[in-house]
């Protein structure tokens, strides 16, 4: 699956949703790694000054929760930072330009010195662009996490998973352990600079927002016939790429939001979401927090499908 043009990639606002991971209708625990075009790396849209105002309010007003970073993290971060500054201007001249040692944002107006940062060079990287970034480092043979720039975390804190390895970062997902936690070592050891690669995340939410630390204390029932309206598909667009120079490991994370009526827009994609959730382990549906709505937005489904309305 390729990634598409802007004019795709209408996230919350109504428009069709950028990707559809549930395509096909089967479930399958899989890494679904796929190569990554250089160009591709960073996702740019219309909504990028939004998006990043946004994150600024989240710097702001939360910045212990979506930003931290162990002292191996500065190295990193420092080429990360250099990177970014030379791919943005590159592929997305639109956006960012390049003033001697500052890069300005053109969406934004703003324009941040890149050689000698005032803020923390990761904390600058999730401050440019919509993605989210972690930085891994090897710790004898198992990556950790010892650095993010995390506005949009989909129901997990920060603060739990910093300075943990990878095998524990993921000990919730219901079979890694057997399934993927040894095709994960297997890349993480293998990943090339010149080689990196991009997969998706999915699940179904009952709120839009991107910054979901936790899941909602008490979630409203929802009616079949609200479901189209009252859920949305969240994507997590996944890019990872080694730095050449230090070799961590560079996590980016770029979420679209879409409501779920304009995600699931034709009656193969109800077809297929609804087959794929059916096939879904329980404690899979459990940990995408779809279980108690589950029977609604079958429901749902199982009616735009046949091309009728929904009743509650």
């Amino acid at each position: 699956m390729a990634p598409r043009s802007s004019a795709e990639r209408a996230a919350a606002d109504g428009g069709a949703a950028p990707y559809r991971p549930f395509e096909g209708g089967r479930f399958r625990l899989a890494l679904g790694l796929m190569k990554l075009a250089p160009d591709a790396w960073i996702e740019i849209d219309d909504r990028l000054a939004a998006d990043l105002a946004a994150k600024r309010a989240l710097f702001a007003e939360r910045h212990a929760e979506v930003f931290a970073a162990l002292p191996e993290a500065a190295a990193p971060a420092e080429e990360l930072l250099t990177l970014l500054a030379s791919h943005l201007p590159h592929h997305h001249p639109d956006s960012f330009r390049r003033d001697g040692r500052r890069l300005v944002n053109r969406a934004t107006g703003e324009s941040w010195d890149v050689m000698q940062p005032a803020l923390h060079p990761l904390e600058i990287c999730g401050r440019l662009v919509q993605e989210d970034f972690c930085v891994m480092g090897a710790d004898g043979g198992r990556y950790r996490l010892v650095g993010a720039a995390l506005c949009a975390p989909s129901r997990w804190r920060l603060a739990d998973k910093i300075g943990r390895d990878v095998a524990a970062i993921h000990a919730p997902v219901p079979g890694y352990h057997d399934a993927l936690e040894s095709s994960v070592d297997r890349f993480f050891a293998r990943l090339k600079p010149e080689k990196p690669a991009w997969r998706l995340n999915w699940t179904i939410l009952d709120d839009p927002a991107p910054f979901q630390p936790v899941p909602r204390r008490s979630p409203q029932p929802i009616a079949p016939a609200d479901a189209g309206a009252s859920l949305w598909l969240r994507v997590e667009r996944q890019t990872l790429r080694r730095l050449p120079a230090t070799g961590h490991i560079i996590f980016t994370i770029r979420t679209y939001i879409t409501r779920l009526d304009a995600a699931v827009a034709t009656a193969e994609s109800a077809a297929e979401l609804a087959a794929l959730l059916r096939d879904a382990p329980e404690a899979t549906l459990a940990y995408k927090h779809i279980t108690p709505f589950r029977s609604a937005l079958l429901a749902w489904l199982d009616a735009r499908t046949q091309g009728a309305g929904v009743t509650a």
